[in-house]
């Protein structure tokens, strides 16, 4: 059974010891980081598949870090932050963080958060070998290998997992109406919670996507009340 490392990047002392016991407690190998230079080298030393990071570090901040680890396909991110406007929480979902919690926080619902998370990771090797396809609309093909979408002009998009998840389930269920709670539960493991704006980040995120190319008609569509539906054509 795999033991996964999770990285707790918190420059407090105390909330980080805390951290770290509350994961090891769970079974997990914890690592920690008190900035981004440390953040790199645990990444380096160590095969990382969950970080637990707040915003407020020294030198580069959560946000500027978050853009360098989302580039890496199979490694969950989960901000844990005392910043709780909506913009920070906005800036970090579209950022790609699969999510975002204030501090205080109810460690139960940490845990029970990263292990979502950190099950997907766990499946994405499945995932892959059973699903062998690229999927092609409206001129756009998405490959399910890499989490790539490539435009009509040939640019390569590399999506987050929250987006691929979505759009996946989009497309799998093309015409068909589907709702936020299924959204939220396909993309992070947990049902939607009152004023939770990921679903719609990730669509808007989705949606700038296509809209770099002027020839690509509105694919999903807001379906008020309900969710969202993908109404492109399928190749």
């Amino acid at each position: 059974m795999q033991t996964y490392q999770v990285l707790v990047v918190e420059d407090e002392d105390v909330t980080r010891f805390n951290l770290r016991s509350l994961f090891e407690a769970e079974g997990y190998d914890v690592f920690e980081a008190i900035d981004g230079n440390s953040m790199a080298e645990q990444l380096r030393l160590n095969s990382i598949n969950l970080v637990i990071m707040d915003i407020n570090l020294p030198g580069k901040n959560g946000l500027l870090l978050a853009r360098e680890l989302t580039a890496n396909k199979d490694l969950g991110l989960i901000f844990l932050t005392g910043r709780d406007s909506d913009i920070d929480k906005i800036l970090g979902l579209e950022i790609g963080a699969d999510d975002y919690l204030t501090k205080p926080f109810n460690p139960r619902e940490l845990t029970i958060r990263a292990r979502n998370i950190l099950s997907r990771i766990g499946q994405s090797g499945v995932e892959t070998e059973q699903v062998q396809s690229i999927i092609k609309f409206n001129e756009w093909s998405l490959d399910s290998n890499s989490r790539q979408m490539t435009s009509p002009e040939g640019e390569v998009i590399a999506i987050p997992r929250g987006e691929y998840r979505a759009l996946s389930l989009l497309i799998k269920n093309a015409g068909k109406i589907i709702t936020r709670q299924e959204l939220i539960k396909e993309m992070t493991g947990r049902d939607l919670r009152e004023n939770d704006r990921t679903v719609d980040v990730t669509i808007r995120r989705l949606r700038k996507h296509f809209e770099l190319n002027s020839g690509t008609p509105e694919l999903i569509n807001t379906i008020h009340g309900e969710g969202y539906r993908f109404v492109g054509t399928l190749e």
